[in-house]
């Protein structure tokens, strides 16, 4: 039997970050880069406090997501190995649900609708890994926690961190 990895969505197979500042330009005409985001939480990210939770409550905010790099032929390869689960915690944002089983239809055809798992709370997810942006999510995980990096998560170190999709792959890989 294949071990089983838990995969989020928002800001690991779907480049979130470059959402909010693709938007956040569009909506208020300044350009932030990716630096200026490190270290800073989704509440204070922008100078407009909240503006994160304004995006993500927007329709077409998570069917327009740009697809994270590497992140389509890495999940393919680990299925060679592993059985995998998109697990998001959709049920936050009400509109993101349609939205992201479209997005995943495009972007990840080959996940079946068993293999998709939008929740509330991922304490209840129960797979041998869980690869996530969050701690929150991370903390509560029963098995192997990888933390994918990004701005909000920089300054945690408790739990294995993987900068991209090759990382992931090396350290699933290595622990198969």
């Amino acid at each position: 039997m294949k071990k089983t990895i838990a995969i989020d969505m928002d800001g690991v197979i779907a480049d979130v970050e470059e959402q909010f500042l693709s938007w956040y330009h569009r909506d208020y005409g300044v350009r932030y880069t990716r630096e200026y985001l490190i270290g800073l939480n989704e509440d204070n990210a922008f100078p407009e406090r909240g503006v994160i939770r304004k995006f993500a409550h927007t329709a077409g905010f998570f069917q327009t997501l740009p697809v994270m790099p590497g992140a389509v032929d890495a999940v393919k390869r680990l299925m060679d190995n592993f059985e995998i689960y998109i697990v998001s915690a959709a049920m936050e944002f009400p509109l993101s649900l349609g939205e992201k089983l479209e997005w995943l239809k495009v972007n990840f055809p080959f996940i079946g609708w068993k293999n998709i798992i939008f929740c509330g709370d991922k304490s209840i997810i129960n797979t041998d890994y869980m690869v996530d942006d969050h701690i929150r999510n991370l903390d509560s995980f029963k098995g192997k926690p990888i933390m994918f990096h990004a701005f909000h998560n920089v300054s945690y170190d408790h739990h294995v961190r993987a900068n991209n999709w090759n990382e992931v792959i090396a350290l699933l890989e290595a622990d198969l």
